[in-house]
């Protein structure tokens, strides 16, 4: 599949985008210029990220609900199980759905610091699908969880991810977002085991922009996603160069959807990093055209 058959025979495609809550005021104003940067691209949903251990709950929240208020976006909030009781979970909840949130990512999360094992509150949601039930039995969400294609830092197989995949699945989950992963035989590969034991879900591949390539390579060795050796040649030498690595970073975010796509993926999530001239440019590239906002 040609990048010229790409742009003029889109076919089917949905894509959503995820923002993290700003930490400052410089941010915030970086945040909104992205958000509007890509609203007339009409994605299915956006995400805003929970910090680990729940530490940008307000923040969250506070850009979430500005969306609904002020955007035609249909925002997800993520929401972890992390250092917070089912009480204190169950009131988040409800506040969203009073702010006329209707889409949850739910996620086990990291400990707070990102340091040491995942070790669940004594009052709290134990795991995923207790929460998505939790969530189901206050409001009927949408509900989108993760997965690993490359299989989850804590989990013991690729096997067990595949079950608790379809464990989510069955508490309520409705799609399933993947992990940034360059390997896109691998994300193939999860997709057919997935629909092998019986998960209907979409699955929906992660895709990150790499001009950061130094701070990709860090967030990969932390989510236990592998970085190619043929990508990190391809960033040798540039630290100072920040404009060659924008262009090799729309080089290769345009040829792995381009891969994906050639793999009969047509949902994509991208992790835009706040930043919206990458993503902006692959979806053009999809054949994703802007909207006249109303």
């Amino acid at each position: 599949m040609s990048l010229a058959d790409l742009i003029t025979n889109p076919g089917p495609l949905q894509v959503s985008f995820e923002f993290s809550p700003p930490k400052t005021e410089e941010a915030e104003a970086q945040l909104w210029t992205a958000i509007r940067r890509l609203e007339p691209l009409a994605p299915a949903f956006v995400s805003v990220t929970y910090g680990a251990g729940g530490s940008t709950r307000e923040r969250t929240h506070a850009t979430v609900k500005r969306m609904v208020e002020e955007t035609s976006l249909k925002p997800a909030a993520h929401l972890t199980c992390v250092a917070a009781s089912r009480a204190e979970i169950d009131e988040i909840v409800q506040g969203y759905w009073d702010a006329g949130i209707r889409h949850i990512v739910a996620l086990r999360g990291d400990m707070p610091g990102m340091e040491g094992p995942y070790c669940p509150h004594a009052d709290g949601y134990k795991s995923t699908p207790e929460l998505i039930a939790g969530i189901k039995k206050i409001a009927p969400f949408e509900i989108s969880v993760s997965f690993y294609p490359e299989r989850h830092p804590d989990s013991l197989s690729h096997g067990h991810d595949i079950e608790l995949l379809k464990a989510k699945m069955d508490a309520g989950a409705t799609r399933a977002l993947g992990q940034f992963c360059f390997d896109n035989d691998v994300t193939a590969r999860f997709r057919d085991d997935a629909a092998r034991a019986g998960i209907t879900i979409p699955i929906v591949p992660g895709v990150m922009p790499t001009t950061n390539f130094k701070g990709v390579s860090r967030m990969a060795g932390k989510a236990g996603a592998s970085i190619p050796a043929w990508l990190s040649k391809a960033y040798d030498g540039l630290e100072d160069d920040v404009e060659t690595r924008r262009i090799v970073a729309a080089a290769v975010l345009a040829d792995q959807v381009q891969q994906l796509r050639a793999r009969g993926f047509e949902q994509f999530h991208f992790y835009t990093l706040n930043q919206a001239n990458l993503t902006y440019a692959a979806c053009r590239i999809l054949g994703i055209s802007p909207k006249e906002l109303s």
